[in-house]
């Protein structure tokens, strides 16, 4: 799955910088994460980042966005692909 921020975010700009995939950017109210940029932090760590520097605890899995490890593993790998390529 990917990730979603609620509309609990204070729009504290920590979580933005923390994310390898630049999937994190500020919406018109609160921060939007990229469904198809976010994996999850897969192939960068082992937890996502944007959750452990959340302070208001507002970054949950995304229901829509259901997504297997082997999923984000290779969305994880076309991100790089795609960026090597720049």
């Amino acid at each position: 799955m990917a990730l979603i921020i609620t509309d609990e975010c204070i729009n504290c700009d920590v979580c933005e910088p923390e994310c390898p995939n630049d999937a994190i950017s500020a919406g018109e109210e609160i921060y939007y994460i990229d469904p198809m940029r976010c994996t999850e932090c897969v192939g960068h760590f082992d937890k996502p980042q944007c959750q452990i520097v959340c302070p208001v605890d507002c970054i949950p899995l995304d229901p829509a966005q259901v997504e297997t490890p082997e999923q984000l593993q290779l969305k994880y790998e076309g991100l790089m692909v795609a960026k090597s390529a720049l």
